[in-house]
């Protein structure tokens, strides 16, 4: 039996050391009616070069006019997707085997949301003892705890690691511009509207590197300053819950 069409949403900026690894990784457990939307923040790489040499009709790219930030170019990504599943992926990470299967079976179960576990590799894609935490199946419905651990910065939602049903999009878009990371303003929509799934399986090996290590680490003050941002999405999201007849 044919399985639903699913997209996959792509954000990327000067990645031209792993893309091709990446999308290696994701597109051999797409269908032929699959679709992998790749939004280009305006390289000054080869990253366009190397996607556009990857003959295969199931990838759009789009090359942004100007440089539009990770969120918003994710957020055109999604605008752009088709179909009813819309998985996320990042320029220099690795899908894991049967991803797109386990994740889509998830989500027939009913939730907007199905969220997995990653571990983290270097740039050699050897696998580190960096901790990325870990999501619990048994916490899926536990809604108000994974809200609070996203206040306290421990909950472990990463965009790349997610997929989710279109009707999120009511909720989730347009992505304000205040929030910081797109990753969270969607899980915490997801478990407002308790629609919310934990995979305690590994989906994705993320690449912590160089480039984005440093992201990992933050100072007091913008650990404060995502507290109110926190407030502010929390308010937001409640009011188009409210809206969006979900």
């Amino acid at each position: 039996m044919d399985r639903e069409k699913i997209s996959v949403c792509m954000a990327c900026y000067n990645g031209e050391l792993y893309i091709r690894e990446q999308i290696d990784s994701i597109l051999p457990q797409m269908s032929e009616e699959d679709e992998l939307i790749i939004i280009d923040d305006g390289s000054t790489d080869q990253t366009g070069e190397i996607v556009q040499q990857i003959k295969d009709a199931r990838i759009r790219y789009v090359r942004n006019a100007s440089n539009m930030g990770v969120n918003k170019s994710f957020e055109k990504a999604i605008r752009m997707a088709k179909n009813d599943y819309i998985f996320m992926a990042d320029q220099d990470d690795l899908w894991t085997d049967g991803r797109l299967g386990r994740m889509l079976e998830q989500m027939r179960r009913g939730s907007l949301l199905v969220s997995g576990n990653s571990i983290a590799i270097d740039g050699a894609g050897q696998e580190t003892d960096y901790d990325l935490g870990r999501l619990s199946k048994a916490d899926s419905g536990r809604y108000g705890k994974n809200i609070l651990g996203i206040f306290t910065g421990k909950a472990y939602y990463y965009g790349c690691a997610m997929a989710f049903h279109k009707n999120l999009k009511k909720i989730i878009l347009p992505f304000p511009d205040f929030i910081e990371s797109h990753d969270l303003w969607i899980a915490m929509a997801a478990n407002l509207a308790k629609s919310n799934a934990h995979l305690e399986e590994t989906v994705l090996k993320r690449r912590i590197h160089g480039k984005n290590a440093s992201v990992l680490q933050r100072k007091l003050t913008e650990k404060l300053y995502s507290r109110w941002i926190f407030v502010k999405s929390y308010v937001v999201l409640c009011r188009r819950l409210r809206k969006s007849g979900i």
